[in-house]
């Protein structure tokens, strides 16, 4: 009954006045706010993170996008891109709802399952039946295609879906950094603000695919720190764990304010180092408001 109704609400969605495409600013042209930028380096020295960063064997991006039009933004080795495990299933979902929205793919129940347990309990099999059904070269090109740039060889990357999850062989890796599931925090962040701003598909299928985000089955990382703070907060994220290799993404709403949030990791220790990242992030974010006038 649950999963029927869960249906229900997304068709609802669909069909309902969703959020409106606008003229955003592309997070690639904008510069970072000093004021976050400072914070979030001295945030690293209190946790001890400074040294991983430099290493570059931390990655972060944190965008206050409570006001869309202005976004305000810091990162730490926002162009690295590290091996990011489940994350990459973000890429997934997009290419299904492009498939949808060309009428190549019926977002009927099963569909709309076979994508909540990809993205919420991060399954695997769900995943590979998904990209399956996608296709892995239209998925490519689609990342790195002109309308989204998810993928850019002259920014050292981004998204990338080269392998299925399963135990098989890579399709294609990642032309710049050889990875199978590679992502960086920039281009995560960018995926999550061109779905808060209505530009991925289409405003009512990015509705749509922010709901499937939300309501995260697995409390690790970011969803664990920020329900230390406060458990009433909205999460929609998507994250990933592999070895020592740890990744969270998110937006995350409270109190009037809403902010992306994207961190990955290299280091056994990575998924209790993205649980105090958060909380230091969301400090930040509430701490360093733009006065209102």
């Amino acid at each position: 009954m649950k999963a029927i109704a869960q249906f229900v609400t997304l068709i609802l969605l669909l069909i309902a006045p969703g959020i409106q495409a606008s003229p955003s600013p592309d997070l690639l042209d904008t510069i970072c706010d000093t004021k976050l930028q400072k914070g979030l380096e001295q945030a690293l020295e209190q946790l001890n993170l400074s040294k991983a960063a430099a290493g570059k064997n931390l990655t972060i991006a944190l965008v206050d996008i409570t006001n869309p039009f202005e976004p305000r933004h810091a990162y730490i080795n926002p162009n690295e891109m590290m091996y990011a495990a489940s994350l990459p299933k973000i890429a997934i979902l997009l290419g299904a709802f492009d498939r949808i929205s060309n009428n190549e793919m019926t977002l009927d129940k099963n569909t709309e399952q076979t994508l909540t347990r990809m993205i919420r309990n991060s399954s695997n099999q769900s995943a590979t039946t998904m990209l399956n059904r996608v296709g892995k070269d239209y998925l490519a090109d689609l990342l790195q295609s002109p309308r989204y740039k998810l993928y850019d060889p002259l920014r050292n990357g981004g998204l990338w879906v080269g392998k299925e999850y399963a135990r098989v062989g890579a399709w294609k890796r990642d032309p710049v950094n050889n990875l199978s599931h590679g992502a960086t925090a920039l281009q995560v962040a960018r995926f999550y603000f061109m779905l808060e701003t209505g530009q991925l598909v289409t405003p009512k299928y990015s509705r749509l695919m922010k709901s499937i985000l939300g309501e995260p089955a697995i409390n690790h990382k970011f969803v664990k720190g920020i329900q230390s703070i406060d458990p009433e907060s909205n999460i929609f994220r998507k994250s990933g764990t592999w070895k020592s290799f740890h990744s969270d993404s998110a937006i995350i709403e409270r109190n009037n304010r809403s902010y992306i949030a994207v961190a990955m990791a290299n280091n056994p220790m990575g998924g209790q180092w993205l649980s105090d990242l958060i909380v230091s992030m969301d400090k930040l974010i509430f701490e360093n408001a733009p006065s209102q006038e």
